[in-house]
C-alpha cells in the first residue's frame, strides 16, 4: 500500500491543527528559518482516473493528532488504515457434480446485491466547446429555441447543469447553439420566426447532451474561457468558491504562524516583565501595566502585532524585533502565495485556436 502512491504520509512531525473532506493541515514541530512551519495536504476527492474510475481519499486524522513523519494521515482506494485491502471478503461455494464442473448456482445469500458490496463507481467526463465560427460565434446559454422548460429545469442562466442533478440519457448538459448559414426556410420555420424571433430560425441547438445508458449525478463542472472574454455567471460562481477556500487556507497558515511564535517568544522571555506599558495603537487602552508577566497566555490576550512592540530592556527588545521580522515576512509569503493563486484564476485561460469558450462536466 505505502508503495501504490494512492495514501497520504506526513512529510514532517507535528500536530493536526485542522481537518476536513478536503484538506488536513498540519502544525510542524521543527522548521527552518523562512518556512511557514505548517504543511497543507489537499485531498483527492472523486477524482476521474483513465479507466473511468474513480480515486479518492479519506482523511485519517483528526484535530489534534500528534503525528511523526512517514505517518499514514490518509486512505486511498483499494486501501485501509494504510493497508492494502483489495476486494470483499466474502463466503463463496462451489458444488460439483460427481467430481465434474457445474452448471447451476445456489443463491446463498442476496445481501451483496442489497448492499451493493460489488459495485464500483465510474466517473464519465463530457466536454462542449464553444468556437468561433464564419457564420459567428456559438454561444454556451439557457436560451435555446424549440426546448422545453422541464428540459432547462437543471441548468443555471449560464446554460450550465448544476452540481448534484439526476441525469438520464438524452438531458441537456450544456446548452448551446451555433449560427445557421443562409437557407429557404420551410413553412415550420418561418412560423417559428415569426413566433420567437429572428434567433430561432438563425440558430440551431448543438446541445451537449449525456449518451445512452448514461445515468448518475453530476460531481463537478469546470468552464474555461479565452482571456479578454466576459466571464459568465457559472465562471464567477467557481472563482468566488476557489478564492474563499485560498482564503481559508491562508488564515489557517497564519494563525498557526501566529500561535507557535507566541510559543516561541514567550519560551525567549520567561520570567521577562515588561519596563513600561504597552497601549493599544490609537493611545486609549492600557493592554500591559508596567512590570506584566509575559507568558504566552498574556501574549495571546493582546493583538499580534503589538508583540513586537513590547517595552523590554534593549538587548532583548532588540533580539525580539529581529525574531518578529522573521515572523512577518513568513506571514506576507503566505498572504503573497495567496493573491498569486487568486490572481491565476482570474487570468484568462489558454484555449486552442478558435475555441472562445470550453466546458467539462
Amino acid at each position: 500500500a505505502r508503495d501504490s502512491g494512492a495514501i497520504l504520509f506526513a512529510k514532517h512531525s507535528g500536530r493536526v491543527i485542522f481537518v476536513d473532506s478536503n484538506r488536513i493541515v498540519i502544525q510542524r514541530n521543527q522548521f527552518d528559518d523562512g518556512q511557514s512551519g505548517v504543511d497543507i495536504y489537499k485531498l483527492v476527492k472523486y477524482q476521474r482516473t483513465n479507466q473511468n474510475t474513480c480515486n479518492n481519499q479519506k482523511a485519517l486524522v483528526k484535530e489534534g493528532d500528534v503525528v511523526s513523519k512517514g505517518m499514514v494521515i490518509a486512505d486511498g482506494p483499494g486501501t485501509h488504515l494504510g493497508d492494502l485491502a483489495l476486494g470483499q471478503n466474502v463466503l463463496v461455494a462451489f458444488m460439483p457434480w460427481g467430481g465434474y464442473n457445474y452448471e447451476d448456482s445456489i443463491l446463498i445469500n442476496e445481501r451483496l446485491l442489497a448492499r451493493d458490496v460489488f459495485t464500483s463507481v465510474h466517473i464519465e467526463s463530457y466536454e462542449v466547446e464553444a468556437r468561433d465560427t464564419k457564420l459567428g460565434k456559438e454561444e454556451i446559454t439557457r436560451d435555446i429555441p424549440n426546448v422545453s422548460e422541464e428540459a432547462l429545469k437543471d441548468l443555471d442562466e449560464a446554460g450550465i447543469i448544476r452540481v448534484g442533478a439526476i441525469i438520464k440519457p438524452g438531458d441537456i448538459l450544456v446548452g448551446k447553439i451555433t449560427p445557421k448559414g443562409e437557407t429557404q426556410l420551410s413553412p415550420e420555420e418561418k412560423l417559428l420566426k415569426a413566433i420567437f424571433g429572428d434567433k430561432a430560425g438563425d440558430v440551431k441547438d448543438t446541445s451537449l447532451r449525456a449518451p445512452s445508458s448514461v445515468r448518475g449525478t453530476v460531481i463537478d463542472a469546470k468552464v474555461y474561457t479565452r482571456e479578454g472574454v466576459e466571464l459568465c455567471a457559472r465562471s464567477k460562481e467557481i472563482i468566488e468558491q476557489e478564492t474563499t477556500l485560498i482564503r481559508r487556507d491562508e488564515r489557517i497558515e497564519i494563525k498557526a504562524i501566529q500561535t507557535s511564535s507566541i510559543l516561541k517568544i514567550a519560551d525567549m522571555l520567561k520570567g521577562t516583565k515588561t519596563t513600561d506599558r504597552l497601549v493599544s495603537e490609537d493611545g486609549s487602552t492600557e493592554l500591559l501595566p508596567k512590570g506584566a508577566d509575559l507568558t504566552s497566555e498574556v501574549l495571546a490576550s493582546i493583538p499580534f502585532e503589538l508583540i513586537g512592540y513590547l517595552p523590554l530592556e534593549p538587548a532583548l527588545e532588540e533580539r525580539l524585533s529581529e525574531y518578529f521580522a522573521d515572523v512577518r515576512n513568513r506571514i506576507n509569503r503566505v498572504r503573497q502565495k495567496a493573491n498569486d493563486e487568486i490572481a491565476k484564476h482570474h487570468r484568462g485561460d489558454e484555449l486552442t485556436a478558435g475555441v472562445i469558450k470550453k466546458v467539462t462536466i
